[in-house]
């Protein structure tokens, strides 16, 4: 026994010198690293931002599973047809290849890849964002869109409202869409947003690094609202008082918006579509819907949101962004709504484009499932008390905005709790509760 107890005790110091020989084998470079940067550190920020926490920092968020946040997938099922709210969220096609991509940024490229390389910021930066149950998907893969349908259905999403990329005759991303026009059983209600800025390698329609210009002309407008024609045809198509819903991004940047309204009313009537109810988002400080002969317009946060800026300790001393405090922006989004105008809320999640502009990403911190879920009921509130039946409307930034930061689909922090949430606040508007 007394051998056996020596065994066991010389094997217990074996493995703690071992560990404690890989512990400086792992930390000997990290305080190397240390001591390197101390020497290009002043004292003074040194004390702001304190190196010999950092490793720590790194592990616990490396290793953090954020389980007291994560919500699992419901067993309810919420009829988004019993709400008088309906929640219509922009939906991004760029989750496939796309020849443009491949040559811009090399081949196989999608928005997965910006969003999986993303790295922490500062202290407490949410990233990389991964996905939950769907995965890295590709929208080319219809079980893809029929689960994101379903998932949609259940948690009371009304309808999505498709991002349409023409330019000048040629559209890209087309081929998810046009899989929801071949196949009625992707039976989601939806609408058009056509994105008519430039496609940039920034990512903001920038007119740097342009990659596909757009060209507006009167032949342009009808050439436009013909090739839109058989969705805007098509019987799920979303529609106020009859009418179909078709939203423009940036109305600015037509020569003439009114006249190309003019013009798309008159070829809905004339070829059968009827007449259109046309909305502009307020993206880049646009308001006048009214004078250029639009119906509405739908906010289109954080455009337009006043920010203030929340202080983080950096893990990356050159980060060169912003970081905003999300807790504000619900309450300002509700006071810059014109109860006078013809004006429809739109809420977002977490916002943060850091995987597409690495160190100098726009961020808006401390989001949480609960602050959106007051948001979006106080935008449905406002809606029921200024807009007729037809447009009890709201629109969520996003369904799938991952590169944004803004995503109502599952990921592996929150799990469903943004959908859950969403759930909530439809029953809450329950025709009869």
């Amino acid at each position: 026994m007394q051998e056996a107890a020596l065994s066991i005790e010389s094997s217990a110091s074996t493995i703690g010198k071992n560990f404690m020989g890989l512990k400086r084998s792992i930390l000997k470079p990290w305080y190397k690293l240390r001591s390197s940067s101390e020497r290009f550190l002043s004292p003074a920020l040194l004390r702001l931002f304190p190196l010999k926490n950092l490793y720590r920092d790194y592990l616990n968020a490396a290793f953090s599973t954020k389980k007291d946040v994560y919500v699992p997938l419901s067993e309810t099922h919420i009829d988004a047809d019993k709400s008088i709210l309906k929640l219509i969220a922009f939906y991004l096609p760029q989750f496939h290849p796309l020849e443009v991509n491949d040559k811009a940024w090399g081949k196989g490229f999608t928005e997965w890849t910006n969003v999986s390389k993303a790295t922490p910021q500062f202290k407490g930066h949410y990233q990389p964002r991964l996905p939950g149950e769907l995965g890295f998907y590709d929208l080319r893969l219809k079980e893809v869109q029929q689960r994101q349908i379903e998932l949609a259905r259940q948690y009371g999403i009304h309808g999505f409202c498709y991002y349409h990329y023409w330019f000048h005759g040629k559209r890209i991303m087309e081929a998810p869409f046009q899989q929801v026009l071949d196949n009625p059983d992707l039976d989601l209600p939806f609408c058009l947003c056509w994105a008519n800025e430039n496609w940039t390698r920034r990512w903001d329609g920038a007119e740097e690094d342009v990659l596909l210009s757009q060209e507006h002309s009167a032949e342009d407008d009808i050439a436009f609202i013909k090739d839109i024609e058989p969705a805007l045809k098509d019987s799920r198509y979303i529609r106020i008082d009859g009418r179909p819903l078709l939203i423009l991004y940036r109305p600015e940047l037509l020569p003439d918006a009114l006249k190309t309204a003019e013009r798309w009313r008159t070829y809905a009537r004339e070829s059968g579509i009827g007449e259109l109810y046309l909305v502009s988002t307020s993206a880049f400080g646009f308001h006048d819907y009214e004078k250029i002969g639009f119906d509405a317009l739908v906010q289109f946060p954080p455009h337009n949101i006043g920010q203030k800026k929340a202080y983080k300790t950096l893990y990356n001393l050159s980060f060169n962004g912003h970081i905003h405090d999300y807790t504000l922006v619900p309450q300002k989004a509700l006071e810059a709504l014109d109860p006078e105008k013809n004006h429809f809320p739109t809420v977002m999640m977490e916002w943060d484009n850091e995987a597409r502009k690495p160190g100098q990403g726009s961020v808006f911190y401390g989001a949480s499932p609960a602050i959106y879920q007051q948001w979006l009921s106080d935008a449905g509130t406002y809606v029921g008390s200024t807009k007729s039946p037809e447009e009890q409307l709201v629109f969520i930034n996003a369904w799938n905005e991952w590169a944004e930061g803004t995503y109502l689909e599952p990921d592996r922090k929150y799990g469903y709790a943004y959908l859950q949430a969403t759930a909530n606040v439809v029953h809450d508007f329950y025709l009869d509760p």
